[in-house]
């Protein structure tokens, strides 16, 4: 949000209220200034609030913003540093899961070959009886 639109739009509906405040007062003209300035001036010490809390919180948003910019680059660096680490030491551990997982594919291929056999052995045993 930017201050200077919020601003503008504040003094207007400010500026507009003491209008109509003016044209339908039921006081009379002294009470009516007395009651303008007391309000004059409650309201300009509330744009001085917005206007320091407005100015509070791009202060915390560019301190942010050059937080984020500094650390980004140092998380990456850190996260690209535990995934090679964490490769690196994987790295034994899945070639022997891949050795494991071969043999363990000839030997279900094996299985698969002697009960293709004992099947064959079977059906020749049952059409010779």
């Amino acid at each position: 949000m930017q201050a200077k639109p919020f601003l503008i739009g504040l003094s207007a509906g400010v500026i507009g209220g003491l209008t109509a405040l003016l044209l339908t007062a039921p006081q009379s003209g002294k009470q009516l200034r007395s009651n303008i300035a007391k309000n004059s001036k409650v309201a300009k010490s509330y744009l001085g609030d917005v206007k320091h809390h407005s100015r509070s919180v791009k202060d915390s948003i560019t301190t942010i913003t050059n937080e984020v910019k500094n650390n980004i680059p140092e998380i990456m660096n850190e996260l690209k540093h535990s995934i090679s680490r964490f490769t690196q030491e994987i790295e034994p551990d899945t070639a022997k899961l891949k050795e494991e997982i071969d043999g363990l594919q000839k030997s279900i291929i094996e299985i698969e070959n002697n009960l293709s056999d004992l099947n064959n052995k079977k059906k020749k045993e049952e059409e010779t009886e």
